[in-house]
């Protein structure tokens, strides 16, 4: 079990607060849930849940509120004083990267495959976590991988670097709109002092990578390298492997795009994500057109028919 200790109140009940300030607020503005969830945008399951107090909330959730209700900030002030994660569970074999995490003074990632825990937002996370685990345990899950994020999120946070394999932004995960809020997240959190974000281009040709994902954390007074299996956590803080590895992922920094660069494909993803999104609703609507034209058509076939009475020879139709 870890546990935050911070200033801010208790996660539980300030999260039903947080609920149901928000929902004074839509109401007040004469919104749904549906119409305020378009507006985010989210789904609207993830608005109810946040009302209710039971998801916690992104802090671009926070304020994309503020600016849609038009609060004047009061949504990002109550999210930046609640400590959303008193309490929550993690993986045996993830506790001590867990406890690492929480006194790194550096941390320089490698990720192939899926976004690294600490950039997901909750709707990316939940995705995963519900591909492989159900209910309760899927959400306590997202409710842990997120109670690492805001010691980096956080003014004055460690130096944290990402270096991203283009497959983390192309792998699909939930839908487009879970992918497009995904990478909106990453344009946002790239733009803290502490965070850098750099994306390795799939058709970049000739580099040397890292053979699996890895963590290069940096502790005060020492350094270690963490890698992942499927259902275990490997450690090393052999200074050889370090400093070997640490070499790799340097090189390989310095000849892929630099952060604003990367930023640039970032949002062209986002963009073909968001566009996705358009079709498919376009492509749903017509679906239903055309599905009503062929309930029409249908009703038309099964109409009873009646004969028409035809007049004899000689006779004129009245």
């Amino acid at each position: 079990m870890t546990r935050r200790n911070a200033d801010g109140a208790g996660g539980a009940g300030s999260a039903a607060l947080f609920g149901e300030v928000l929902r004074h607020y839509r109401e007040a503005a004469l919104l749904t849930q549906e119409a305020l969830a378009r507006e985010i945008p989210c789904d609207r399951s993830q608005v109810a849940k946040i009302e209710a107090g039971t998801r916690v909330p992104s802090d671009q959730f926070a304020k994309r509120c503020d600016e849609v209700l038009d609060t004047g900030g009061v949504l990002t002030r109550m999210w930046g004083k609640i400590d959303w994660y008193p309490a929550v569970q993690h993986p045996d074999w993830f506790e001590r990267r867990v406890e690492m995490d929480s006194v790194a003074v550096g941390l320089r990632e490698y990720q192939e495959q899926v976004i690294p825990g600490l950039l997901q937002t909750p709707a990316y996370a939940h995705a995963l976590f519900s591909q492989v685990l159900t209910g309760d345990e899927a959400e306590e899950r997202v409710r842990a991988r997120m109670s690492r994020q805001p010691r980096f999120l956080a003014d004055g946070g460690p130096l944290y670097v990402a270096v991203l394999d283009e497959s983390c932004l192309r792998n699909a995960v939930g839908s487009p709109e879970v992918m497009r809020d995904q990478c909106a997240h990453l344009l946002s959190v790239a733009r803290r002092p502490n965070i850098r974000i750099q994306v390795v281009p799939a058709n970049l040709y000739g580099l040397i990578r890292p053979k699996v994902s890895m963590s290069l954390i940096d502790l005060p007074g020492e350094r270690w390298v963490y890698s992942e299996s499927q259902h275990s956590g490997h450690f090393n803080n052999d200074p050889t492997v370090y400093t070997r590895d640490s070499q790799t992922y340097d090189v390989l920094r310095a000849d892929i795009p630099s952060a604003r660069e990367s930023a640039a494909l970032i949002g062209d993803v986002m963009e073909g994500y968001e566009r996705h999104g358009q079709v498919r609703d376009e492509l749903g609507d017509l679906d239903q057109e055309q599905l009503q034209r062929q309930r029409r058509r249908q009703l038309h076939r099964n109409r009873p028919r009646y004969p028409r009475r035809r007049p004899r020879a000689g006779q004129q139709e009245p």
